[in-house]
């Protein structure tokens, strides 16, 4: 039996399984690269009907395999679900992808979480919403093996209400977390908290390089002494971010600001690559600022 509801987006259309009374989703995916195939592998697992499409062929034969149809055309593709999640290699793939077939996404709606700008997520939901398209842009906080697990996150910007309708339905991904009505803002977060997280891995880096310059035990030092400490810290690192120089007083700027001209010093005479101390210059400037802005020790 098949049952469709045309309210709201129009998108949400069915089919009941008589034996089991699960709904099953129509939803196509653009793009296999390892994300896109990840993404529909989940689809797939928690019984979804899933059509998909990648330009290089021969991509698409394992999800096949398990039950997923492949389109000849991204046409044919978009046409076969009400409801299309694109996961390409970066926004002129997208566009490229979708402006020959954006006529035939009308009154369809489309999921995009290829990485980008912000910006550009708001330019692609202008260019959608001309068309009769609703949308979301979608930023992906987890890499593939992570997807369909507990502790894979999505970041979703746009209408409220979509938003409701097209969680559910995609909750299999990642758990669906709304950041708000902006096209651009599941990118933008997205974006800023991969700055954060680069920034820890460049510290961990260039604290091994400093370990393994002096002859230190590189394992033991990261087992025994950076991640406990790194565990530690975390909370208070996030907690203690400030936009303006009004640093935590118990940051004590001063003090900080000697104490990290200290680790570059060190780092300059163990030869560590300049390069990997961006991290501590960053640091320094904040600390600098803080300090002329009378926290001092």
């Amino acid at each position: 039996m098949r049952s469709c509801d045309w309210s709201g987006a129009r998108w949400t259309v069915v089919r009941m399984n008589m034996n089991t009374n699960t709904i099953t989703e129509r939803i196509t995916v653009l793009g296999l690269g390892a994300m896109g195939r990840a993404l529909a592998g989940a689809l797939l697992a928690a019984g979804h009907d899933v059509t998909v499409w990648n330009r290089t062929p021969g991509k698409a034969d394992g999800l096949v395999a398990r039950g997923a149809r492949s389109a000849p055309s991204v046409a044919e593709a978009v046409e076969a679900s009400p409801l299309t999640v694109v996961c390409l290699l970066n926004n002129a793939s997208v566009h490229e992808t979708l402006e020959p077939v954006v006529g035939k996404l009308a009154g369809r709606t489309l999921v995009n979480l290829t990485s980008g700008s912000a910006q550009q997520a708001r330019e692609l939901a202008s260019l959608l919403g001309e068309h009769g398209v609703r949308s979301l842009a979608g930023g992906i906080m987890a890499v593939p093996p992570m997807v369909g697990t507990e502790g894979a996150v999505i970041l979703y910007s746009g209408e409220r209400d979509l938003f409701d309708q097209v969680a559910p339905v995609l909750s299999p991904l990642a758990r669906p977390h709304w950041v708000g009505e902006d096209p651009g803002f599941a990118a933008l977060y997205d974006r800023a908290a991969l700055s954060g997280m680069y920034g820890i891995s460049a510290g961990a880096i260039h604290a091994v390089k400093l370990i393994h310059a002096e002859g230190g035990d590189v394992e033991t030092f990261k087992r025994e002494v950076l991640a406990p400490w790194m565990e530690l810290t975390l909370p208070l690192m996030v907690a203690g971010a400030v936009v303006s120089e009004e640093v935590p007083e118990e940051y004590n700027a001063d003090m900080q600001a000697v104490g990290l001209e200290t680790m570059l010093a060190t780092s300059a005479a163990a030869g560590v690559p300049d390069e990997l101390a961006g991290h501590l210059r960053a640091s320094l400037w904040v600390m600098r600022r803080a300090a002329q802005a009378g926290q001092v020790a």
